[in-house]
């Protein structure tokens, strides 16, 4: 993931990001940041799946996009794309999170994108969260290209 990408979308946090352990590190890798500056919180969790094929990529695909109802295609990004942004509240404590799901050939890329604002109590908007998302997905899948940097 580009650094600038990463401050845009999490400020103050660190570039390198944090690997999160996988059971199966040939199939699954992920990396996340996140960052409190001042009051305002950001989460970026960008995953990599590798499937045996571009079949059983959009197998996959197709079942998660079934079960994330309620979001839209995202044009222009890998071979397929699906976005979704929920508003979660705790506490009285709004979080909004947005997941893309892009299939590029025989892999899957996921981006989970929130944020919450301890002051307000109030969540970024929607359309705030969505583009987030989307930028941190188009690096992603730049990243999976021959001669991409990621």
């Amino acid at each position: 993931m580009p650094a600038a990408t990463v401050k845009s979308l999490v400020p103050g946090a660190k570039t390198a990001g944090k690997e999160i352990p996988s059971t199966d590190t040939a199939l699954r890798r992920t990396c996340s940041w996140n960052a409190l500056e001042g009051y305002d919180y950001r989460w970026l969790d960008v995953s990599f799946e590798i499937t045996a094929s571009d079949e059983a990529a959009k197998k996959e695909y197709q079942q998660r996009v079934t079960e994330k109802s309620g979001g839209g295609p995202v044009p222009g990004v890998g071979d397929a794309g699906y976005s979704v942004v929920n508003l979660s509240t705790e506490s009285k404590q709004e979080t909004r999170e947005g997941v893309v799901l892009i299939r590029a050939s025989n892999a899957l890329v996921v981006v989970t994108y929130n944020g919450s604002d301890f002051e307000t109590k109030k969540a970024p908007s929607t359309d705030e969260i969505n583009k987030g998302a989307i930028k941190a997905a188009k690096s992603a899948v730049a990243a999976l290209r021959p001669g991409g940097s990621g």
